[in-house]
């Protein structure tokens, strides 16, 4: 018998009815995207609630419109935000649901790195891990159908991560999603200027300029700007901003900024 992972934040981060939640993602989308941007390998993108988040999520995802039916599997990291993880954490179950409908996790990919040192299998953390579970409604709009391989990331070191994306990389049938906020909880404007200078990090590729306190997917951000350095792919600032911007108060704010990975542009 199969085993489901239910929406455990569905009605919260996002809408519960699937109507909604149908319209909240097509608006995130109506974004223009140019014809002669590369196709992205991997994203960067934030994990808040849609009313924060979302635009800039839907920034990013708006790139994958082309790929529909070119993405077959998505490898998706996100830290593990509820239970402690030595390493990397992939979920038991055989599926994840959300209200648009149910994504089947890819055993075959699974299992190939469950037999690399350092990923468990923790059912604990991703339970009630949203990080994970709010990029999936962006990714059915887009993509159609596709397996998942869902990574939760705890304690784990940027060339241990990237080990692990190299095992399940693939070619353009595979898309790498990393969830990850900004800073956390600063007034408006020193957010602005920590998010720049960890923006600045990302484009660079040069993760030993990220701390953990500069994005709670530090770890999982790390790795796969280690795994794009190796591969020679560019890194491109797509969005930057701050629930500031969007729906909350400027004092505190959370930041997001949203990244493409892919072949440099020509020229």
């Amino acid at each position: 018998m199969s085993r489901v992972r239910p929406p455990a934040v569905a009605g919260l981060f996002y809408p519960e009815d699937p109507a909604a939640l149908a319209v909240a993602v097509e608006r995130a989308l109506a974004v223009a995207v140019p014809d002669e941007e590369p196709v992205p390998k991997a994203l960067i993108v934030p994990h808040a609630g849609y009313v924060y988040s979302g635009p800039t999520a839907g920034v990013a995802y708006a790139r994958l419109r082309r790929l529909r039916g070119t993405v077959e599997r998505v490898v998706l990291c996100g830290p593990a935000h509820r239970a402690w993880v030595d390493g990397m954490a992939v979920a038991g179950a055989d599926a994840f649901a959300t209200p648009l409908g149910i994504v089947p996790v890819d055993e075959p990919l699974r299992a190939r790195v469950l037999a690399l040192p350092g990923v468990v299998r923790d059912d604990r953390a991703h339970a009630g891990e949203h990080s994970l579970e709010v990029q999936l409604p962006f990714l059915q709009t887009t993509l159609g159908r596709f397996s998942l391989l869902p990574l939760a990331v705890g304690d784990a070191r940027p060339d241990d991560v990237a080990a692990v994306l190299d095992a399940v990389w693939g070619g353009p049938e595979t898309l790498v999603v990393v969830s990850s906020d900004l800073s956390h909880y600063l007034d408006y404007e020193t957010a602005r200027h920590r998010d720049r200078r960890t923006a600045d990090a990302v484009v660079a590729r040069d993760p030993a300029a990220i701390d953990d306190d500069d994005a709670c997917g530090a770890r999982p951000v790390r790795g796969l700007l280690v795994a794009a350095r190796r591969r020679g792919l560019a890194v491109r600032l797509l969005d930057l901003r701050s629930s500031g911007d969007t729906a909350g108060d400027r004092d505190p704010v959370v930041g997001y900024g949203a990244f493409a990975v892919s072949p440099p542009a020509p020229g």
